[in-house]
């Protein structure tokens, strides 16, 4: 419940600090591996992420509680928590930025590339990331994926020395939203079409 009144908070403070022109999602997903081959992958998504944009000035912003990581190993994932992360004393990741050149008008069916640039806040720390937003109109909506790379040391996470040789010293990590039941067209001057909202 503390959780759930956590995320109804920003979820409001981001969307507040939008324009009227804005969709949002609470059911994005973000998957992290850093496995290393022949030892047992660690591995993990979290399937309850928040997104909002804003569609007029390509403002991004996403939240993700660390406890909605889930791994196949329930022990890796005790360990993630209490040891890793700290998921007690850390209990969210959040990303703010910006995809540059955001523009619904020229958003097809197929995925267009854009360079989504931000700042990631993870277990007390803070780093700028650039990377490559992939954008497509789908039947419902709209869909978001991103897929970098991150170094553990730059958001100070430290991984005990008899297991560092398991544990990637850098992490795949891929995203996914979906914006659903939107309206997908600019709205023009005059018209009674209504922007995207939610």
């Amino acid at each position: 419940m503390k959780n759930l009144g956590i995320f109804y908070s920003v979820l409001l403070f981001f969307c507040n600090a939008f324009s009227q022109n804005k969709i949002a999602t609470n059911t994005g997903t973000i998957l992290f591996e850093a496995s290393i081959p022949a030892f047992e992958e660690v591995k993990a998504n979290n399937n309850s992420v928040s997104c909002v944009v804003n569609t007029t000035t390509g403002e991004i912003s996403s939240l993700a509680f660390i406890s909605e990581f889930h791994f196949k190993m329930a022990m890796m994932e005790e360990h993630f928590n209490a040891n890793y992360l700290e998921s007690p004393k850390y209990p969210k990741a959040t990303f703010k930025g910006h995809i540059h050149g955001f523009n619904l008008a020229i958003i097809g069916n197929v995925p267009k590339d854009f360079i989504l640039t931000g700042t990631l806040s993870m277990h007390g720390k803070y780093k700028v990331i650039s990377t490559i937003a992939m954008i497509q109109k789908t039947e419902n909506g709209l869909e978001i994926t991103t897929n970098f790379k991150v170094n553990i040391s730059d958001f100070g996470i430290k991984i005990p020395k008899i297991v560092q040789y398991k544990i990637a010293e850098t992490v795949t990590i891929k995203t996914n939203f979906e914006f659903k039941d939107i309206v997908l067209t600019s709205q023009k001057k005059g018209s009674n079409n209504s922007a995207p909202s939610f």
